[in-house]
């Protein structure tokens, strides 16, 4: 889906090319002249601009082309043109316009033929395919454990809606995969879906690559570029790792959560970001809030729908479909005949501890495959860290007391912060205070 701007003076051809556009699944904006194109784009960003070439008052398609081209050089622009000043649009053509049209128009397949191509020139249709791509690819969020029930319940609710969703838990959890899971299930499906680690790009280039930035921002901007923020409009933007951000970023992020608006490196044009944020760390942003190295308004902005996945060890139902489906991933990419596990294979991955979690077995299985040779996998291919010994029983404790140790251990945690207490324990605040008086605890 992109964000068409659609500029012409008669109201039959501008609701007739908006129409058709939005048939193609693009969202259209529809302006009546040159002033009103120019004032939506002082505060918008559009894919592509379709305008009427001769049209009313002090700027006509020429001029909103020039401005264009001279302030948004990314946007493609095609040009309508009446019979006759087909000259114009060759001039027009030369100053960087994609394409041109003549009208009449011979009908909606001809304006969506140009319409996709400029959009392919612009590479926003291939990143948008290869989104889809990506998201069919990856395994299923669960095999059917029923620890993870309640985890795909939540998902499957907050998707419906465009709250802010956190992501929490270890390290190849798979909190991209549950990501793009939410994604899908949302109304902004047909949108992008667009990730990025903040862990994994230079702290010098992360806010450009996270705004955007405008030709001569910095040294080596030699044009204008957009950022994560604009590619994901009318999507999903997904910032993994956000625990790696700096403090002077969090302030901007914040700002962009808190007015949907922000600025290119080097700009000063507000543009409005219409995207559905989600985050996920795999550490305590609680402690990192205590610690001043988490902003605490950043965090509430972030944590207002928090999900937490659990690790491998706590979903062992899933551990040995999930096992099948990344030994067919390998397969196929190593240009292999199908991989299996014996049975010894199948007892030592279904014990091992996993404390890499999704990620270390992918590579298990990897290296196994190669050691194997291609086809049957067995457990001396494999190598794994068994589960730890469970502890030896110990007397049975009631739940009263489990609750009121848990009470006490979170208040000493915390310094006996009782809204840190009750976030700590994952219950509200008031709950916390019912809690301590029933324990009498102070």
């Amino acid at each position: 889906m992109a964000r068409i701007l659609v500029v012409d003076d008669e109201e039959g051809l501008r609701e007739f090319v908006g129409d058709a556009l939005e048939a193609d699944g693009h969202l259209t904006v529809r302006v009546a002249d040159g002033q009103a194109a120019a004032d939506r784009l002082a505060h918008e960003s559009f894919d592509l601009v379709i305008t009427d070439l001769r049209m009313p008052g002090p700027i006509d398609g020429m001029a909103l082309l020039r401005r264009l081209r001279a302030e948004q050089p990314e946007t493609e622009v095609i040009v309508l043109t009446a019979y006759g000043t087909v000259e114009t649009a060759v001039e027009a053509m030369r100053l960087g316009a994609f394409d041109y049209l003549q009208k009449p128009l011979s009908g909606p397949a001809e304006l969506r033929l140009v319409a996709t191509r400029a959009l392919e020139r612009r590479g926003l249709l291939t990143l948008r395919d290869q989104s889809r791509r990506d998201t069919l690819a990856l395994p299923p969020l669960t095999y059917g454990d029923p620890v993870m029930a309640p985890v795909a319940d939540a998902l499957r609710k907050v998707a419906a809606t465009n709250t802010t969703v956190l992501l929490l838990g270890e390290s190849g959890t798979g909190k991209e995969v549950a990501a793009r899971t939410l994604h899908a299930w949302s109304p902004r499906a047909e949108g992008p879906f667009v990730a990025m680690s903040c862990a994994a790009v230079p702290e010098s280039l992360i806010e450009s690559e996270l705004f955007g930035h405008e030709k001569g921002a910095f040294t080596g901007a030699v044009a204008a570029r957009r950022g994560r923020i604009e590619l994901a409009e009318g999507g999903t933007l997904f910032l993994d790792e956000i625990g790696e951000l700096k403090p002077e970023l969090q302030v901007k992020l914040l700002r962009v959560l808190q007015e949907r608006r922000f600025e290119r490196v080097g700009g000063t044009r507000t543009l409005s970001a219409d995207v559905r944020w989600i985050a996920a760390t795999n550490r305590d942003l609680a402690a990192m809030r205590a610690a001043g190295t988490f902003r605490e308004d950043l965090y509430h902005r972030l944590a207002v729908f928090p999900v937490r996945l659990p690790p491998l060890r706590e979903r062992r139902q899933d551990i040995l479909p999930l096992a099948g489906v990344l030994l067919a991933r390998i397969a196929g990419e190593q240009g292999l005949p199908k991989l299996e596990l014996d049975e010894s294979a199948r007892r030592r991955i279904a014990e091992a501890a996993w404390p890499g979690n999704v990620r270390e077995l992918a590579n298990t299985l990897e290296r196994a495959t190669i050691l194997a040779g291609g086809g049957v996998i067995g457990a001396r291919h494999l190598t794994v860290e068994p589960a730890a010994a469970p502890a030896a029983a110990g007397p049975v404790r009631t739940m009263v007391e489990l609750e009121r140790e848990a009470l006490q251990r979170a208040l000493a945690e915390c310094g006996g912060n009782r809204r840190r207490a009750a976030e700590r324990l994952g219950i509200g605040l008031r709950t916390l205070y019912e809690k301590l008086k029933r324990y009498d605890l102070s």
